[in-house]
């Protein structure tokens, strides 16, 4: 009989408060004790932000509940990006799949069971590249599994087949994208073009925004749930690329109940498409504010000020 508990990659920093609370919710899935657990962390960027990096090492070495626990301590800062491309690299490799899971995410107790169904279901159909557990709060009643061709990043998976789409490279990307960047922004609701030439230039750091443009320019297909079985705490203003205050989200509420994986036509749901669309567009105004943060954040990298 195959395994069908995929190994979690846990990525973390600086921040053990966020760390405890993401590790605490994946204990409360059952699936935990029967699930490998990967754990990166990250090096400090300064001097100054030692003291907290290991403050959080101090923590991630105490945790039990898990099948098996693994710690990659990095010595050097390698930047989210970075360290996040290694590490799925690293467990996919070896597993032939991955949860990937960040510590400004607070997850369903019924997280795990989605995810582990989601891709033994799903194993061997290629026209899928990766699941998500992420619902934007959408103004339409959902389905309960459905498939889009964007991508969330808040709480997935995928397998090596998924993962070995992903194209570091952003001036590629844009090149292959430049008829379709109207799909490419749902329906031009929002700006991942503009997300990704900004990975181009160097304004921002993002993997998720390639790995979505890979996924999408391969006519791939992303599994998501009709109940949001992740939320994101990083949005406090104390992570390096969250933004402070995003009232979309600040109301969300995880799915109490569990969600079973059923059979649907694989193919992009139009109706919650739509949905999406009308979500990001009245969102255009946070879309300017994270432009604005992004390159704030980009100037004062250059002229060497620390941040968060």
């Amino acid at each position: 009989m195959k395994n069908i508990y995929a190994p979690i990659a846990l990525f973390t920093y600086s921040r053990a408060d966020h760390t405890r609370s993401a590790v605490e919710s994946l204990l409360h899935n059952k699936e935990s004790a029967q699930s490998d657990l990967f754990i990166f962390s990250d090096g400090p960027k300064t001097e100054a932000k030692r003291e907290v990096v290991e403050e959080n090492r101090k923590y991630i070495r105490s945790i039990k509940g898990f099948k098996s626990i693994h710690i990659v301590e990095h010595e050097k800062n390698q930047g989210l990006s970075n360290s996040l491309i290694a590490g799925i690299t690293e467990v996919v490799n070896q597993y032939g799949k991955v949860i990937v899971v960040e510590d400004d995410l607070i997850l369903s107790p019924f997280f795990l069971q989605y995810m582990n169904e989601a891709l033994e279901k799903y194993a061997d159909d290629d026209r899928v590249s990766a699941i998500s557990a992420f619902l934007n709060p959408i103004d339409s009643e959902a389905p309960e599994t459905f498939f889009l061709r964007y991508f969330a990043c808040w709480g997935w998976a995928t397998w090596k087949r998924g993962w070995d789409l992903f194209n570091h490279d952003a001036r590629f990307l844009l090149r292959q994208m430049r008829w379709k960047k109207k799909s490419f922004n749902i329906n031009n609701s929002s700006n991942f073009y503009g997300m990704l030439y900004c990975q181009k230039v160097g304004l921002v750091d993002s993997w998720a925004v390639r790995f979505y443009a890979s996924s999408f320019l391969a006519n791939k297909l992303v599994l998501f749930p009709g109940r949001s079985l992740a939320i994101q705490t990083g949005i406090d203003g104390s992570g390096t690329h969250s933004g402070k205050g995003n009232s979309k989200y600040a109301r969300m509420i995880l799915s109490e109940t569990s969600i079973p994986v059923l059979e649907i036509p694989v193919e992009e749901n139009k109706h919650m498409y739509e949905a999406f669309a009308r979500f990001y567009h009245k969102g255009q105004t946070h879309n300017i504010r994270w432009f604005y943060d992004e390159l704030k954040s980009f100037v004062r990298r250059l002229i060497g000020l620390d941040f968060k």
